[in-house]
């Protein structure tokens, strides 16, 4: 597995993933407003993948002698349900207010990032059937690398276990159609493609053995916020009696935030879901499961089956 969504030479390279998967071209920024620009366009997405490129984005800002206050509200604001996001750009104010070097402070994290990725697939792998169904992309494309939801498919077949995927295209932006389907043809994971709708005759046909989603934002009580669709997903996967298991480093539990209901719903433009017509749209990029539909929460420290 040697997929790098971002790399820092002094300047932040972002592999551009609305391209793929036809076309693996860089984006690259060098200054904090270029990184969010980037952010918020979803050059670059995924959780964790967000927290380094902000952390990378922040100390750029440092560096050069911008206001690193002003650096740090323009990348908070670019994606807000994302609290690993805030995580980042809180540890990096902090660590470079006490004398750290922020190049090597934003590289500490992308480095704590690639290994705690690792150690929850490895908690997570022993909890998967033959075949798992996710929605959008949780892979090494999400992260600092390896992944955390694919990350436990790719730890279990590392075991020699025979894991394989049925991947939600993710409308509207589908990133389990373009990106999930990408990273396991790269690393010959076997993984069907299946349209958002279909996933109910997948389970009721005995396709699925288990779901396994990643998560933007866990709060206090458990409820998760993750991909639209990603509730739905729950509660067919409770009526069919599979497991429904949530990928959470613990840079996505959010302790200050008491319940779904208080977690912020990004509004994606119009335009990513319709534009032939004047119509009203609404286009929320995530959904909300309830934490009683959670069967179990995998971080990089164990299997959790109740938070806090």
């Amino acid at each position: 597995m040697s997929l790098q969504p971002l790399t820092f030479d002094g300047r932040l390279h972002l592999l551009d993933q609305r391209l793929l998967p036809h076309r693996e071209v860089r984006v690259v920024c060098a200054t904090a407003e270029q990184t969010a620009d980037a952010i918020a366009s979803m050059v670059v997405r995924g959780a964790p993948a967000l927290a380094l490129a902000a952390a990378y984005g922040y100390a750029m800002a440092c560096r050069d002698g911008a206001d690193p206050a002003r650096a740090q509200a323009v990348l908070a604001a670019a994606r807000p349900t994302a609290v690993n996001l805030r995580w980042a750009l809180d540890r990096m104010a902090a660590e470079v207010a006490g004398g750290a070097d922020p190049v090597a402070a934003a590289s500490a994290i992308h480095d704590e990032d690639r290994a705690l990725n690792r150690r929850l697939g490895d908690h997570g792998a022993s909890l998967l059937t033959d075949s798992v169904l996710t929605i959008c992309n949780t892979g090494a494309l999400a992260t600092g690398g390896w992944g955390t939801a694919l990350g436990m498919v790719r730890s279990a077949r590392a075991a020699g276990r025979d894991v394989a995927v049925w991947a939600c295209e993710t409308r509207p932006y589908d990133q389990g159609a373009r990106l999930t389907t990408w990273e396991c043809h790269h690393d010959e994971i076997p993984c069907t493609l299946i349209a958002d709708s279909m996933a109910a005759a997948a389970m009721a046909t005995g396709r699925v053995g288990s779901v396994v989603v990643g998560c933007d934002r866990v709060a206090r009580n458990g409820d998760t916020a993750n991909k639209i669709g990603t509730y739905g997903l729950a509660v067919l996967a409770r009526h069919h009696g599979l497991p429904f298991y949530v990928a959470m480093p613990t840079s996505s539990y959010d302790a200050e935030c008491p319940d779904g209901e208080a977690i912020p719903i990004e509004q994606r433009p119009a335009a990513e879901l319709f534009d032939a017509m004047d119509v009203a749209v609404w286009n929320p990029a995530f959904d909300v499961t309830p934490a009683e539909l959670v069967d179990a929460w995998v971080t990089e420290d164990g299997v959790r089956t109740s938070l806090p």
